[in-house]
């Protein structure tokens, strides 16, 4: 079993997320422990764990500690990424980063976004069963009406875009004349990914000047490059990251490349793990988020030894 973690971003959530692993699991209890004095606050709270205010750090959290498990027990990865947020788990994963210095970091960027989307509010939404091309050509039309750009290439027919309340309506009937009938809204305020989140990109940039970042222990794929995160690029790369659409699709493509035949996506929800399924062959792939689903990749990794 040659693994790739996969660190889940935002959007599948839930209430109460990691709290029966936080009962079960010592390595996990400990990792949430670690989180809430440095952010000083009890992320095992499940008042405090379910405000939006803390879902970016909640996630890094549960990832961290799911990480933690994997590596005692399933060893360290060929190669890893995230989507979006799921970059910085990465990164810390790989040891790019020191625990506290990450979750505050993390913080600080879910308030910048939360800014630059009171300012330059958006909508979203994913467009299915089509491909680039046509997303583009759609685009193209749309902008007369509206900012609006692709935000996500999850897989070769699933494309997020993002922009403008116009430029979004315009884009999508164009979308239905030319016979693509799934453009599904996503319930976002803010356009992820595109040159609505300038204002973040460019209090990131300022803020993470002040982070040191370690040598990687193993690849970490860029949303924003598709290519291993460069150190010498690495602070320049997060902060484009927010107004740069990302590559998801091309990023299980290199991790696939670097020989990974198993994908196991880490964090709250199975979204990546579905984008996944599509790139590796015999689909070896899993998500683990709760005790159950741990306990049932224990016993895959039985089975394999």
């Amino acid at each position: 079993m040659k693994l790739g973690y996969l660190f889940s971003g935002q959007g599948k959530q839930f209430a109460g997320m990691g709290q029966d692993l936080y009962r079960q699991e010592s390595v996990y209890r400990q990792t949430v422990e670690e989180a809430s004095e440095a952010l000083g606050m009890d992320l095992n709270d499940a008042a405090v764990l379910d405000k939006p205010v803390n879902t970016q750090v909640a996630i890094v959290t549960m990832s961290t500690g799911l990480y933690r498990i994997m590596a005692k027990e399933g060893g360290l990865p060929l190669g890893v990424t995230g989507l979006s947020l799921g970059e910085y788990s990465a990164l810390l994963a790989a040891g790019g980063l020191t625990f506290a210095d990450t979750l505050h970091l993390v913080q600080d960027r879910s308030t910048y976004m939360d800014q630059a989307g009171k300012a330059h509010p958006g909508k979203m939404a994913a467009v299915l069963k089509t491909n680039a091309a046509m997303v583009d050509q759609a685009i193209a039309f749309g902008a007369k009406q509206g900012p609006i750009y692709a935000a996500n290439y999850n897989t070769d027919s699933q494309i997020v875009i993002g922009g403008s309340p116009e430029g979004l309506e315009a884009v999508t009937d164009y979308l239905h004349d030319h016979g693509v009938k799934r453009v599904v809204p996503l319930k976002m305020t803010v356009a992820s990914h595109t040159p609505f989140m300038q204002e973040a990109s460019d209090l990131l940039a300022d803020r993470i000047q002040g982070v040191d970042f370690h040598k990687l222990a193993f690849p970490v794929i860029s949303n924003t490059t598709a290519q291993p995160f460069d150190m010498s690029m690495i602070k320049q790369t997060l902060v484009a990251q927010l107004i740069k659409p990302t590559h998801f699709a091309d990023c299980l493509t290199q991790l696939t490349q670097l020989g990974c035949d198993t994908l196991v996506e880490l964090g709250p929800g199975d979204t990546l793990m579905k984008f996944a399924k599509k790139a590796v062959d015999k689909g070896h792939t899993c998500h683990i988020d709760s005790v159950e689903t741990l306990n049932d990749f224990r016993s895959k990794i039985k089975l394999v030894k």
